[in-house]
């Protein structure tokens, strides 16, 4: 996909499989791939781009920036945080790789217009990210 970017000093983020992946979540739900970066960075580095953008002073294990005027068409950018992606695959006892799936499908979700600040959209959000994973994690995981 070559209007997919994937930023990462580490090489436990596996780019090919990675585009890969947002390549069928993307024909999954539809969407045209206007622009996408993701920026695979450090638990510091995600924290000072909430405090600078997002005004919270703590880190996160992802935020996302839309740039599109449409619900069909992605243009943005997600940033995840390795450090956190790596404590929610303990935590959640989930592989490191599935629970970058879930990050990136949980940005695109964010992307065409999915909130999480409710319980119940939250629940949603959840729910659609569990079809995207069950249906193309293979994927991330062979």
């Amino acid at each position: 996909m070559k209007n997919l970017r994937i930023y990462s000093s580490s090489n436990i983020i596996r780019k090919k499989k990675l585009h890969q992946y947002v390549k069928f979540v993307t024909q999954d739900l539809n969407l045209s791939l206007r622009s996408l970066e993701i920026n695979f960075i450090d638990s510091e580095t995600i924290k000072e781009i909430n405090k600078n953008f997002l005004s919270h002073d703590y880190s996160t294990d992802i935020i996302t920036f839309n740039y599109s005027d449409s619900q069909n068409i992605i243009d943005g950018e997600i940033f995840i945080s390795v450090d956190d992606a790596k404590e929610n695959a303990k935590k959640f006892k989930v592989k490191f790789q599935e629970e970058i799936g879930r990050l990136v499908a949980h940005g695109i979700l964010h992307l065409i217009g999915f909130d999480d600040t409710t319980t119940d959209q939250r629940k949603k959000m959840k729910n659609q990210e569990n079809q995207l994973l069950k249906k193309n994690k293979f994927i991330l995981l062979r």
